[in-house]
């Protein structure tokens, strides 16, 4: 299974031109291989987005994008990350980090805790934070 990023889902959606047509050649590759889902944290900032709501569930599984619910287990190992985060950008002077938990630590740790890869365009924050995490980069065309 792959765990798809929110960023690898609006590139599909809104992106253009090779941004667009390499998301959603990754997503196709993954439904066709192992899986490919989005957890309800995506499902969430994809709510948040300028689309209707109602309408983005339906439209994941019609494109044979499993929707899954959060593990328990996964808060945890997002705590544990979002912990060494604030304190990375506390004492780099990066100043006081939010205080409300980042969606990109929950998705990273419900990718890890089941062992799937992650499908991203933001591969650096994931890198530090989830070293053991196997990322699938949708990398930025120029």
């Amino acid at each position: 299974m792959i765990l798809l990023d929110t960023n690898v889902i609006i590139d599909a959606h809104y992106g253009v031109g090779n941004d667009r047509t390499r998301a959603r050649s990754l997503i196709s590759s993954a439904i066709i291989g192992s899986g490919a889902a989005i957890n309800s944290i995506t499902l969430a900032e994809l709510y948040a987005g300028p689309r209707r709501g109602d309408e983005i569930e339906e439209d994941m599984r019609q494109a044979g994008i499993v929707v899954l619910d959060l593990p328990v287990a996964a808060a945890a190992i997002c705590g544990c990350a979002y912990r060494r985060y604030r304190l990375a950008r506390r004492s780099s002077g990066g100043g006081k980090a939010p205080s409300v938990p980042l969606p990109d630590f929950f998705i990273g740790a419900h990718a890890e805790l089941m062992g799937w890869k992650l499908a991203t365009r933001d591969v650096e924050r994931y890198r530090i934070y989830f070293p053991a995490l196997e990322l699938v980069e949708l990398a930025k065309v120029s």
